[in-house]
Formats: C-alpha cells, structure tokens, sequence
C-alpha cells in the first residue's frame, strides 16, 4: 500500500490542482479532461517496456529510481502554468511524469506477484489498490488545498512530490524475491516473459481477463473530473478539496479493503461486474438528485467507495490469472490495457458534460458501464463454465 502511493499521487495532482486551476482558467471542461486522460496514455501501453523490469536489476532498485524520478515529476507538475496558453506545456511535463510512474507501478506489481499466496490474492488486491487510489486523494486534496493557499502552486507540487520520496522507506520492510525466470543473458529472459504471457493469455482466465480490460466497467472516470464539473454543483474550493482529497482516500481505502475481502469469498469475475454496476446507479441517483454541494459530498463520497470496490476486485482477478513468472510484464499488459476504458471514458465524459451538461455525463457513463456488463456476462456464459479460472497457470508458473 505505501509503496504504490506515489503512483496514485501523480495522477491525483493532474485531476485536482491542475483540472481546477484549468477550469478557473477558462479551459473547457473537454479540453481539461484531455489533460486529464494524457496522464493515463502512457499506462496504456507501458507493457512494451515491462519486459525491462522483469529482466534487468530487481524489483527495489527499479522502485528507487522510478520513485525518485515520479517525485522529480510531481515537483514539476506546478511549476508550469495551468493556463490556456500552456496547455501544450504543462500537456508535455503530465506525459513525461506519468511514463516514470509507469516503472514504479511494475516494481510494486511484480514485488506483490512474488509475495502473495494464493489465498489472500483478493486482500492485497484491496491493499494495493488502496494504497493507489488513497494516493490519487492526497495528490488532489492536498495539491488543491496546498495551490490555494500558497504563493505559487510550485511551492505545492514540490511538497507533495517530497512527501513521495518518503515511500522509498517501505522497501526495508519487503523482502527481495527469487524471480522465476531464467538469468543467462536479457535476450533469453525476454523470451522467457513473452512466452509466459502468450501462455497465460491463451487461457480461459487469461482470456476474460484480457477482454475486461477493454470494457468500461467500473473505470471510475466521473471521479478524475470532479474538481473540473465541481462548479456544477456549487461547491467551493475547499470542499472539493475535501472530497477529492483527505476523504476520497480514506472512502476509497475502505472501499477496496471491503472488495479484495468479498473477492476471495466469491467468484472474482462476477464480483468485479457486480461492483461496476453499482458504479453505474451511483452515477445514476447523483444525476437524478439535485445539485447541491451537500450533494456533491455525499455521492462523489459513495462513488469513491464503490470506484475502490472495482479496483480491487480487478487486481485481484488478474492475480489470479498471471500466477508468477514474468510478473512485472504479464501484470502489466493486464494493467496497461485496462487504463483503455479510464482513457476513452475521461474524453468521453468530458464530451458529455460540454454537450449535455453533468447529468448527461453521469447518464452516459452509467449507460455505457451497462452495455459493458451484458457484453461481458454474455461472454463469461458463451465460453462455459470450464475449470477453475487460473489452475492451469498457476500451476505452470
């Protein structure tokens, strides 16, 4: 969980700080939630370059500089202003902090692989991700409430990406597995990784698991907006502040703590399709009831929770379906591919709300989250029942 908190943090400060000061800055609400969205690109195909962190150095080392660098990108995110006229600045400096983010997430993800029986998959599933979306609270809730208050909103980001560095320290509590994959030369061990994923991929876990990945179920998009939309509901600064921040991390926390429990109590699939439609009716009553700022706190709150739901109950099928191995790259396509449905759905939302105001976002989202559920319930009953998902990889790897 402290470990991967950096990595919640980037992308936290993008949809906080940087989408309020946007939006007060006259830039649409489509055009912010581009901004937005670009710090999620380059998660959607950083499995190109997890072959590098399953094959070279080990997992602590790959933290040390990744997180050394994700800080150095935090820092920068204020230091640029978040204007109209630089856009195309600030756009470059939320792509280049994201690409570091991408080589601490590996190093965590392939630290958790090697680490966690198969037993409690569902629960660190819920940790990690608590520890992610925990991340993305305080990265948007302080940056936010430190940018208001400060001179510059330098002094904010370089606070925040500090506190980043701090997370290092957590690594003296892991210990350093013994990886799987053979050690003669980053040629063989590079062949060794695709081959283990094409092996896992070509299963029946493996296989729903990659087209989960592509449907917008349970993305949790609205929630990278709500400092942006936030005007639409007539709350100030410091309540958003509050909702995207300090209490979003601690609802969300919760949230995927309560989904990794119910995920190793039940099937894994079904459970993360169940948690996206409640995403769907929390979407739903937030449109329908009026737009209060009391509102805004308590369904942008519930939205949270559920948002922390479906993210542990995708962490912890994918665990189950990559077993060991190469885990940094077969996590890592899973991981990438799935920040598909939060990339295409933030341009959506955004589209929506510029076109039809944020009841037509939230009715758009929740519309398109359903279609996804039926596709893949339709798919889960098409491929059978078959045996248990993940036997066959597990006991490969």
């Amino acid at each position: 969980m402290v470990l991967i908190i950096p990595f919640g943090v980037s992308s936290g400060y993008v949809q906080g700080p940087i989408g309020y000061l946007l939006r007060h800055a006259g830039v649409s609400v489509a055009q912010a939630a581009g901004i937005i969205a670009l710090s999620v690109l380059p998660h959607t195909y950083k499995f190109a370059w997890a072959p590098v962190v399953d094959t070279t150095l080990d997992q602590k080392r790959w933290y040390l500089i990744a997180g050394t660098a994700s800080s150095l990108g935090i820092a920068a995110l204020g230091m640029f202003p978040a204007t109209r006229a630089g856009l195309a600045l600030l756009a470059s400096v939320v792509f280049i902090g994201s690409c570091a983010t991408t080589f601490l997430g590996m190093a965590v993800e392939s630290l958790m692989a090697y680490s966690t029986p198969e037993n409690l998959k569902g629960r660190a599933g819920g940790w990690f991700q608590a520890g992610n979306l925990g991340g993305t609270g305080i990265g948007a809730g302080i940056g936010l409430w430190l940018s208001q208050r400060l001179p510059w909103t330098g002094w904010a980001s370089a606070i925040v990406g500090g506190l980043c560095l701090l997370c290092c320290g957590a690594l003296y509590f892991v210990p350093t597995p013994v990886r799987t994959l053979e050690r003669d030369g980053f040629g063989k061990s590079l062949v060794a990784a695709v081959r283990d994923l094409i092996r896992v991929a070509r299963g029946r876990a493996g296989l729903l698991a990659l087209i989960l990945c592509f449907l917008p179920i349970g993305s949790g998009a609205a929630s990278g907006l709500w400092a942006t939309v936030a005007d639409d509901w007539k709350a100030t600064a410091d309540t958003v502040a509050l909702v995207t921040g300090l209490l979003s991390g601690v609802i969300s926390a919760a949230g995927c703590i309560v989904g990794g429990w119910i995920c190793d109590r039940m099937d894994r699939k079904v459970s993360y399709v169940v948690y996206g439609l409640l995403q769907a009716a929390c979407a739903i009553g937030m449109a329908l009831m009026p737009h209060t700022q009391t509102m805004f706190v308590a369904w942008a709150s519930l939205y949270a929770f559920i948002t922390g739901l479906t993210y542990a109950g995708f962490t912890a099928f994918v665990l189950e379906a990559i077993g060991k191995g190469a885990a940094a790259t077969k996590y890592s396509v899973y991981a990438s591919l799935s920040n598909f449905p939060i990339y295409y759905m933030t341009n959506v939302d955004g589209w929506a709300h510029d076109r039809w105001s944020a009841t037509g976002m939230l009715f758009t989202e929740a519309a398109l989250c359903v279609l996804g559920a039926a596709v893949f319930m339709g798919l889960i009953a098409a491929l059978g029942r078959g045996r248990a998902p993940g036997a066959a990889e597990q006991a490969a790897s």
